[in-house]
């Protein structure tokens, strides 16, 4: 397998997961029981109001982010920036895990691909940052 620059590798991977993320969504829609419940206005029991659809937009916007922030930050940077946008990721999956088989294959890709990144910018860019300095 070729090997990757670290950055080029976070932003690909953080590109897996936003395409997991949207597909998962977009897969959740053909069902007749989830259009329904969202045109109620509730959501397995939540009411969806302006200020969770804002909430739900800034964590759509830390995966979209990454993707950039990546390729952008220097590795002093981009390792806090990491572990911030994993917790921000991960939190609200773990906070309502998966209920259906479907969610629990994109949730656990993701999660593989979090630890990934997790990795990757601890390990390899701790090396990088060693290498830089000296």
């Amino acid at each position: 397998m070729r090997k990757l620059d670290p950055h080029t590798l976070l932003s690909s991977l953080w590109l897996f997961i936003l395409l997991n993320i949207i597909f998962r969504d977009i897969h959740q829609f053909v069902l007749k029981s989830h259009l329904e419940m969202l045109l109620t206005g509730y959501y397995d029991g939540t009411l969806i109001t302006d200020e969770l659809m804002l909430l739900g937009g800034f964590l759509a916007l830390v995966p979209i982010s990454m993707v950039l922030l990546s390729l952008l930050l220097e590795p002093r940077w981009l390792r806090p920036a990491t572990a911030v946008a994993v917790v921000f990721t991960a939190g609200p999956a773990i906070l309502a895990p998966p209920t259906d088989l479907d969610d629990v294959l994109h949730f656990s890709l993701a999660f593989l691909a979090l630890a990934s990144i997790s990795w990757i910018a601890w390990a390899s860019l701790g090396t990088a940052n060693k290498q830089v300095q000296s």
